[in-house]
This record gives C-alpha cells, sequence and structure tokens, in this order.
C-alpha cells in the first residue's frame, strides 16, 4: 500500500508564502514493493496547495492534504513524470492521508483543469535558471524566495518569447 515514508519537516521563509523541506521527505507510489517511489530533495520550496484566495475558507493552502501537496509541488518541478501522473499521484496521496472526498476531488480536478498553468511556470522557471532548490548553506529564516510571481513570470516569458 501506499505511504509517506517519512515525517514532512518544513520552515517558512521570509516572504510568508514559501515553505522550505528541511528533511528527507517522500513517498511510495502504488502497492506495497512497487519500486516506485517520489523523494522530495531537501531545500524545495513549496507554497503547499495553490488554491485561489476565493477557497480559502473551505480549501486552505494548508490541510489535511499537505503532504500530497507537497509530493505534487515537487512532481512539477521535477517533471519527471508527466503531469497526469503528478496529478494521480496527488489525488492516491490525499487517500493515504484520509482526506475526505469532498475535499480530494474539488482538488484533484482543480490540478487537472488548471494545473499546466503551474506546469508551464516551472518550466519557464527552470529555462530562466532559477531553482527551487535551495542550498543548504544559503538558507536562511529571514530568506525570500526568489522566484517571481505567477503574473511576473508569465510576462517575462511573453516578452523573451
Amino acid at each position: 500500500m501506499s505511504r509517506f515514508t517519512d515525517a514532512l519537516i518544513v520552515s517558512p521563509l521570509a516572504d510568508g508564502k514559501t515553505w522550505v523541506v528541511l528533511e528527507r521527505f517522500g513517498y511510495d507510489v502504488g502497492e506495497l514493493g512497487s519500486g516506485d517511489s517520489v523523494e522530495v530533495a531537501i531545500g524545495f520550496c513549496t507554497d503547499f496547495a495553490s488554491i485561489p484566495r476565493l477557497f480559502w475558507i473551505v480549501l486552505p493552502r494548508w490541510g489535511k492534504y499537505g503532504n500530497a501537496a507537497v509530493i505534487h509541488d515537487w512532481l512539477y518541478w521535477d517533471q519527471s513524470r508527466s503531469r497526469r501522473a503528478a496529478d494521480d499521484i496527488m489525488l492516491e496521496a490525499m487517500s493515504v492521508l484520509s482526506v475526505s472526498a469532498l475535499k480530494k476531488y474539488p482538488i484533484y480536478w482543480g490540478v487537472r483543469a488548471f494545473g499546466w498553468i503551474a506546469w508551464h511556470r516551472n518550466q519557464w522557471d527552470k529555462r530562466a535558471e532559477l531553482d527551487r532548490v535551495i542550498s543548504g548553506e544559503a538558507l536562511k529564516s529571514t530568506q525570500e524566495s526568489q522566484r517571481p510571481g505567477l503574473i511576473k513570470r508569465t510576462w517575462r516569458h511573453y516578452m523573451a518569447g
């Protein structure tokens, strides 16, 4: 059975929106012994669930689904699997966390419908040589995320291209 391999240990950056993974964190995909796992890099920066502010009263950025959101953010950054596979792993991980159907399915269908935006933003960030993994020596609690906002990133992408 699927499972998280470690406790999620994170710390906020100074921007108040970005959190950095401080310890080893992973997820075993599918059946026990499948050999399929996801390992999030130490120093990876996440914003947990990228849920529009309008819906925060029902689905805040952090909830019972937080661990699944970090795995999903990593898969979207890493892009070693398809976007669909990343979304399906998040749905599976939310089931492991016993997230209610009233929450996990809207989150899942939200990323299926709009996740392409984050998927492409990560590609643009990589081309611009931005890294969402902070090295241990550079990590300070006063540090802010160096990642530009979505609107700024989209503007830069289209102006350059």
